[in-house]
């Protein structure tokens, strides 16, 4: 078992920019265990007036379409040319089977990973749906008070992610693919619409003409949707990983939105109900986690749970019926 440390230990540590300590703050977030939750909760609300000072980046995107080649290559952008502090907070998919994670993405970005002005840390999705792990916005904070002022999350791109990495960033970044079929078929209209900018990836060599091409769809396709409660028209642009084009406009995308929002204040409210949107969603958690450790729950629910299986009892009435024990 890791060593734990005191609240302050860890505080002073994470407000210094300590990586190490602030590792394993992180650990302690992404811990089952209910001392290691409590602890954490201390951490979280010493340093949480240090917190809320960095541009909150969420990338998404389809299987392939090179989020993590693209995110190397934006950090190393936004190091070398915004003097950005950054932290990448990439989720990596768990599997429902065995529980495994590969964790992957801090060896696909070498350059990025031994970067001194950067910090990569991949978190195993677990069971969340969305593919956010349960910890992601908690760690947000830590990595704030620790000095970072540029915050990219990499979701897995699949299920429900979009909406969760939506729920806790500034700016939703949608990467997607040139020349793979019908662009427009490619996307739902629920992501466009939680979309403030897309990016055509890999616009280079002999695809730099349907990225263009797609650029153009995708803009047209904005168009037709109605004015978003920021008042922002979202942008559409091309870049290259490869060739280090395109990232520029992207940051200044990113920037002018946050200019347009803060100076018509939707940027405090959409961050004011972030935090309400955390609250509940740290309620509902919670609800569910004391409802399976509750103690005749655990003693009846394989019980209930083979009447279930075996067509015995119908879902609904089981769920009525364990949900009563509570």
């Amino acid at each position: 078992m890791a060593k734990r440390f005191s609240t302050d230990t860890y505080v002073n540590g994470i407000l210094s920019g300590d990586r190490v300590l602030l590792s394993r703050a992180i650990t302690l977030l992404e811990s089952k265990l209910p001392q290691d939750q409590e602890l954490a909760q201390e951490v979280i609300d010493k340093v949480l007036p240090y917190a809320g000072n960095a541009v909150r980046i969420g990338i998404t995107g389809v299987p392939g379409v090179g989020k993590s080649t693209f995110i190397e290559a934006f950090g190393n952008y936004l190091i070398e040319h915004e003097q950005k502090k950054l932290a990448v907070l990439a989720i990596d998919p768990t599997s429902q089977r065995t529980g495994g994670s590969i964790l992957g993405d801090k060896t696909r970005m070498e350059s990025l990973s031994i970067n001194p002005q950067a910090f990569i840390r991949p978190s195993p999705a677990g069971k969340s749906l969305g593919g956010v792990a349960k910890s992601t916005r908690e760690t947000i904070i830590l990595c704030e008070a620790a000095g970072f002022d540029a915050i990219i999350v990499e979701t897995v791109g699949v299920g429900q992610s979009e909406t969760a990495v939506h729920a806790m960033v500034d700016f939703f970044l949608l990467l997607m693919l040139a020349g793979a079929g019908d662009e427009l078929q490619g996307i739902k209209r629920g992501i466009m619409e939680m979309a403030d900018g897309i990016a055509i990836t890999k616009a280079d060599g002999t695809n730099a003409g349907k990225a263009k091409a797609a650029r153009a769809e995708y803009q047209n396709a904005l168009h037709l949707y109605p004015m978003s409660a920021s008042g922002w028209l979202p942008k559409v642009s091309t870049c290259s990983a490869l060739l280090q084009t395109g990232l520029d406009t992207i940051w200044q995308t990113i920037a002018d939105y946050l200019k347009l929002t803060q100076n018509n204040g939707y940027f405090e409210k959409k961050r004011r109900d972030q935090n309400l949107q955390w609250m509940y969603e740290a309620i509902r958690q919670g609800l569910e986690d004391n409802f399976y450790a509750h103690q005749q729950v655990k003693e009846q629910l394989p019980t209930i749970a083979e009447q279930v299986k075996l067509g015995q009892k119908s879902a609904f009435a089981a769920a009525h019926e364990l949900l009563k024990l509570v």
